[in-house]
This record gives C-alpha cells, structure tokens and sequence, in this order.
C-alpha cells in the first residue's frame, strides 16, 4: 500500500506529471505493473489525464500491457470515455484487438457505455473489430443497445451481426 501511495502509480492516478517525471528521472519503470497489473499508463488513461500517458509513452511505457484481467491503457480509456487518449493510445502502437478476460475488445468496452465517438475511431483504426463475441453480439450491437444511433451512423459504420432474437425489436442491420 505504501508503494501505491508514493508511487508511479499514484502520480499517474492523480496527473501528477511533475511526480511523474520525477520518478521516471529517478529510473522508475513507467511500465512497472502493480499488484493487479494496472501500470501508471493503465491509471492515467482511465483518468483521463492526456499529458501523463503522453509522458509515459514517450518514456517507453508499454501500451499493449495488459493486466491480470487483460485489460489495456485503451480498454480503460475506451469505458471511461476519454477519445484524445484512446487516439494518444492508438498513435503509439496500442492494439484495439486485444480482448480481456472476459472477451472484450476496447470497442465493446466504449459501446458499453455509449460512447460512439470512440467506437467510430476504433473502427476506422480496425475494421476487424466488428467480429462477432461469444454471444453473437459485436462492440456496434452493445453500442445500438446502449445508445439510440441514427440510420446514417449505422450505414457509415457498415453492417453488425446480430443473433436471430437478439436484436431489439427485430431490427437487422
């Protein structure tokens, strides 16, 4: 608990760059995983705090670290709504196809939550990422669930799969 405290982890939670670099400076490993697997890139993207994961990433942290969930910086940021560092993210190698332990990809993690600015990057960075989860659901039905989307966004994001009975009032796209 007291690493956590006065740690890289801490900083980059509360987007403290100066601590942040400090420590760096000091030749802190801006990859160095916690506990869980949450690296200060992993905190800082959920955050929302851009400057710090920019720092990090520029200090050779590991965008595609996953933690013990498989979660990555851009599953993080993607749930929490936070588009600048997803795209931050993206620019620096991260990979939106990775999927955690539960089968999720970083677009399934912002359709959750409606955030239809970041499955657009998502998509337009991967179309491979409209394949099908486990349950026959792709990150744009999850998004279509949770958030009423115009016909155009749906023409422009190209076709989804949904399971026979799945759709909401029987809709196909």
């Amino acid at each position: 608990m007291l690493l956590f405290l006065h740690g890289i982890w801490s900083a980059a939670l509360n987007g403290d760059l100066g601590r942040v670099k400090y420590l760096i400076q000091k030749a802190a490993d801006p990859s160095q995983p916690d506990s869980a697997g949450y690296t200060a890139l992993h905190y800082a993207s959920r955050n929302g705090h851009y400057a710090v994961c920019q720092f990090l990433l520029e200090s050779g942290a590991k965008c595609n670290a996953q933690t013990h969930g498989g979660a990555t910086a851009l599953h993080r940021a993607s749930y929490c709504g936070h588009t600048d560092i997803a795209r931050l993210l993206l620019s620096h190698g991260s990979n939106p196809r990775l999927v955690d332990d539960d089968g999720m990809t970083s677009l399934h993690k912002a359709a959750e939550k409606g955030h239809t600015d970041i499955c657009s990057l998502l998509l337009q960075h991967s179309p491979a990422l409209k394949a099908v989860r486990d349950r026959k659901s792709t990150g744009l039905n999850l998004t279509f669930l949770g958030k009423v989307v115009s016909a155009q966004q749906r023409v422009w994001w190209g076709t989804c799969v949904w399971a026979v009975g799945d759709s909401p009032r029987g809709l196909r796209c």
